[in-house]
C-alpha cells in the first residue's frame, strides 16, 4: 500500500459534476512492478479491501472479455437476468463440451477450427470421431449445392 488519501476535485467543471470528497488509494503490485491508483467514494472499508475489490472487478472484466472472444454471443434473446444467465451458461457448457471432445479425440485442429467444423456439419448424422477422422471419406456433397456452385 502506497497511500490512502482524501481528495477533492478542483476544477470548476469537475466540482460541478461531483462535489463530494473522494478517496485515493495507491497500491504497488510487486509481481507486475506497477502502481495502481484507485478513486472511490467508499470511506467505510479499509484500503486493502478497496484494492481487493478492484482486483476482483478486473477478473470479472477479463471473464467478459473471454466470453466475447470465445462464446460468440452476438445478441441476448431475453432481457431478464434469468434469460441472460441461461444463455451464458448454455454457451459455456457448449464450449466446454467441445473442449473436452477435442481433448478426448486428440484433435490437432484449434478450438476455433473445431467449432467451425462442428457448426458446418451440425445436422449431419455422424459421430465426432467420424467427423474428424482423416482416414474416412469426405462427407457427401448435396447435389443441390453442386448445381449452385457451377
Amino acid at each position: 500500500m502506497r497511500c490512502d488519501q482524501t481528495i477533492e476535485l478542483t476544477t470548476r467543471w469537475s466540482r460541478s459534476v461531483y462535489s463530494a470528497s473522494l478517496r485515493r488509494v495507491c497500491f504497488h503490485d510487486h509481481d507486475q512492478h506497477r502502481v495502481f491508483v484507485f478513486l472511490t467514494n467508499n470511506f467505510k472499508v479499509g484500503s486493502e479491501v478497496i484494492c481487493d475489490l478492484y482486483k476482483r472487478r478486473w477478473q470479472v472484466e477479463l471473464f467478459f472479455k473471454w466470453i466475447k472472444q470465445h462464446l460468440r454471443i452476438r445478441n441476448f434473446y431475453g432481457r431478464s437476468e434469468n434469460a441472460i444467465r441461461c444463455q451464458v451458461w448454455t454457451a459455456i457448457c457448449s464450449y466446454l463440451l467441445v473442449a473436452i471432445a477435442r481433448r478426448e479425440l486428440r484433435l490437432e485442429q484449434s478450438l476455433y477450427q473445431t467449432l467451425q467444423i462442428i457448426s458446418v456439419s451440425a445436422f449431419e448424422q455422424v459421430t465426432l470421431a467420424e467427423l474428424f477422422d482423416r482416414s474416412s471419406p469426405p462427407l457427401p456433397i448435396d447435389p443441390q449445392q453442386t448445381l449452385m456452385l457451377s
